[in-house]
C-alpha cells in the first residue's frame, strides 16, 4: 500500500529524555522513519507520544526541554537548536499537525491570512501569487469553493474542513516529514478516512514521510508501516505494523488491541422477551430552529422505540441531527411536530413541577468529561447535587446514598473530598456517570459519552456501562459517531442522515447488510478492516 522507503532515515529519534519543570516524561525514546513511510506512534495520553512529536519540531510548552538524546534530521542533530533557526525549517523540512482544529486557527483571522502567512515567512513576498498558491492548496485538499473559504474565518467552517486547511498549511512547502498529531480523533469516521486518505495521497505523491501519533491502534493497522508503541514515557515495543499486529510481545500492546473497538466483533445479543411496553416511543419527530433565513429542519420525521432493558444507538456524521433528537427526548426541546413518549409520558404535555419531576425518569451523561463537572466543586458535591434538588434528605443519609452510587460505578470514597482536576478523564466520566445515576432513573441519554476518551479507558467504561445495565435495568439511549463502538455496544440502531433516519433495525442486521448507500459508507469507514491478517474478533487470525 506505501511506497518502498529508502534505508536511510530521514528522521532518527537516539536515546531522547523530556522533562517538565525537571520532572522526566519521556526516557529513552530511539525510533526512526524513513523517506515515504509511515510510522504510526501509539499509546494512551499521558504516554508521552505527543510530547516526543512537538519535541522534533521543537514546540515543546515553556516548562519543557530535551535533557538529553538525539534529534535527527537527514543527518544532523536538531535537539539543541534555537527557535529561530529551527522557524527556518519548520514548514519547508518538517511540518506539525497539530490535534484540536478548533483551537489551532487563529479565530480573528481569515482561512487565507493564516495560510498565506506560511509562505510570506520562507520569503515569499508576491500578493497574487501567495494567494494562487493558497487556492491551490485548498483545492488540492478537497475543500469547495476555496474563493469563498480564504474569506471565511474558522467558525464558519466544520470541524473536518478546519482539519483539511491545518494539513493545507502543513504541506504548503512540500515537507519531507509530516507529523500528525491525532489528526482525526474529533472527526466523524467518514470524515477521518477523507483526512487519511488525503494524508496518504499526499504522501504517496510527493514521497513525504509521515509520523502519525495516534491512541487508537485500529487506525495504525490502516495506515502504518511501521509501529512505536509507548506507555508512561517510554517504548514498550516497535517493528512493522503486519509482525507487531499478528504476535504483539507485550501485554501492554495486547490489550491496546483487545479494548480497540473496531477489532471486536459486533454485539449479537437476542432480545430479551418481555411484555412490558417500549420504554421509550418517537413518532414523526419534527424540530425546526429560526435562522436569519427563515426555518432550518435539523429532524424530519424521526422514529424509533427502544424496548425496556436495551440499548438502542443514533448514529450519522456531525449535524446530521441525532443530538437534536436525543435533547428532545430529554425533554430539553418541545418538538415541532410528533410525539415523544417516555415512560408512558408525553414529554411535550410536561410543564412546571411535572417536568421537573420528569427529570428523575431520565438523565444525560455528556461528551466530555473535563468540561461537564464544575471544577470549584468536590465530587461529593457534584453527586449529590441531584439529592440537593429532587430529595431533601438529611446530610448523612445524602453521603450514604452517594458513597454507595461511587461504589456502583467503581470509584474508592476516598475521592469524595478531591476535584475534577485531580481525576484521570475515566474516573471524570465515571463522577459524570454516578451523577446521573443517584436519582435512580430508568433511562440514560449517553451523548457521545465515551469519544473522548483513550481506547482502553473507553473500553472499561463500556463494560461498566453494560455491567449497570445488566444489574440496574436500565435503558440507553446512545448518541455516537463511531460505528465501532456502538456495533460492540448497541442492540438496534438508527442511522441519521441530514435529519432523516434512512436505515433502522438490529445492529448486526443494519451493520451486516445494510440496505443504503450511506450506511455502507459509514459502516466501510471503520477503521482496522484493512488489514487481513486480523480476525473479525481482532486477534491475530
Amino acid at each position: 500500500m506505501n511506497a518502498t522507503p529508502q534505508d536511510t532515515p530521514l528522521l532518527h529519534v537516539e536515546g531522547l529524555a523530556i522533562g517538565y519543570d525537571g520532572r522526566s516524561v519521556v526516557e529513552s525514546v530511539d525510533f526512526t522513519v524513513r523517506p515515504g513511510e509511515v510510522v504510526a506512534l501509539v499509546g494512551e495520553s499521558g504516554s508521552g507520544k505527543t510530547t516526543t512529536a512537538q519535541a522534533i519540531v521543537g514546540l515543546l510548552p515553556e516548562n519543557g526541554r530535551i535533557e538529553s538524546g538525539r534529534v535527527l534530521l537527514n543527518g544532523q542533530d536538531i535537539a539543541g537548536w534555537s527557535d529561530r533557526r529551527l522557524s527556518a525549517i519548520r514548514g519547508r523540512v518538517v511540518s506539525l499537525v497539530p490535534q484540536d482544529p478548533g483551537s489551532s486557527l487563529d479565530p480573528v483571522q481569515t482561512i487565507g491570512t493564516q495560510m498565506a502567512e506560511i509562505f510570506r515567512l520562507h520569503g515569499e513576498r508576491d500578493r497574487a501569487v501567495v494567494r494562487l498558491r493558497v487556492l491551490a492548496l485548498l483545492e488540492r485538499v478537497g475543500l469547495s469553493d476555496p474563493g469563498l473559504r480564504i474569506r471565511q474565518y474558522p467558525h464558519e467552517l466544520s470541524g473536518g474542513m478546519k482539519q483539511r486547511v491545518l494539513i493545507a498549511i502543513a504541506l504548503a512547502l512540500k515537507p519531507q516529514l509530516v507529523i500528525a498529531d491525532e489528526p482525526t480523533s474529533a472527526l466523524d469516521v467518514t470524515v477521518q478516512r477523507r483526512i487519511l486518505d488525503l494524508i496518504d495521497d499526499l504522501r504517496r505523491d510527493h514521497g513525504t514521510a509521515v509520523l502519525l501519533v495516534t491512541h487508537d491502534l485500529a487506525v495504525a493497522a490502516d495506515r502504518a508501516d511501521r509501529i512505536v508503541v509507548m506507555r508512561a514515557g517510554r517504548i514498550v515495543e516497535q517493528g512493522d505494523a503486519r509482525s507487531l499486529l499478528e504476535a504483539p510481545r507485550e501485554a501492554y500492546t495486547r490489550r491496546l488491541l483487545h479494548d480497540a473497538p473496531a477489532f471486536a466483533a459486533p454485539a449479537v445479543r437476542p432480545p430479551a422477551p418481555s411484555t412490558a411496553p417500549d420504554l421509550v416511543e418517537v413518532e414523526g419527530l419534527v424540530q425546526d430552529f429560526p435562522t436569519d433565513r427563515g426555518t432550518f429542519r435539523a429532524v424530519h420525521e424521526a422514529s424509533f422505540r427502544i424496548a425496556p432493558g436495551t440499548t438502542h444507538a443514533l448514529v450519522g456524521e456531525s449535524g446530521s441531527g441525532k443530538t437534536t433528537t436525543g435533547r428532545a427526548v430529554l425533554g430539553l426541546l418541545r418538538p415541532t411536530a410528533g410525539r415523544v413518549r417516555v415512560a408512558g409520558q408525553d414529554v411535550a404535555a410536561l410543564k412546571g413541577e411535572d417536568l421537573r419531576r420528569f427529570r428523575r425518569t431520565i438523565q444525560l451523561v455528556y461528551q466530555n468529561p473535563f468540561a461537564s463537572l464544575d471544577p470549584r466543586q468536590s465530587v461529593l458535591d457534584i453527586v449529590e447535587e441531584p439529592l440537593l434538588n429532587f430529595e431533601p434528605i438529611a446530610r448523612g443519609e445524602r453521603r450514604a446514598r452517594v458513597e454507595a452510587i461511587l461504589a456502583r460505578v467503581q470509584l474508592p470514597a476516598d475521592l469524595a473530598e478531591r476535584r475534577p482536576r485531580a481525576l484521570s478523564g475515566g474516573q471524570r466520566q465515571r463522577v459524570a456517570i454516578a451523577r446521573a445515576l443517584i436519582l435512580e432513573p430508568p433511562i440514560l441519554v449517553l451523548d457521545e459519552a465515551v469519544s473522548a476518551l483513550d481506547v482502553t479507558v473507553q473500553a472499561q467504561i463500556l463494560r461498566l456501562l453494560a455491567e449497570l445495565q445488566r444489574d440496574l435495568g436500565l435503558t440507553y439511549l446512545f448518541i455516537s459517531h463511531d460505528l465501532a463502538v456502538v456495533r460492540a455496544v448497541a442492540d438496534t440502531v438508527s442511522v441519521f442522515q441530514a435529519g432523516r433516519i434512512v436505515e433502522s433495525g438490529r445492529v448486526e442486521d443494519v451493520f451486516g447488510q445494510p440496505t443504503t448507500a450511506y450506511t455502507r459508507e459509514l459502516v466501510g469507514a471503520i477503521p482496522g478492516r484493512a488489514r487481513p491478517f486480523l480476525s473479525s474478533e481482532g486477534t491475530p487470525a
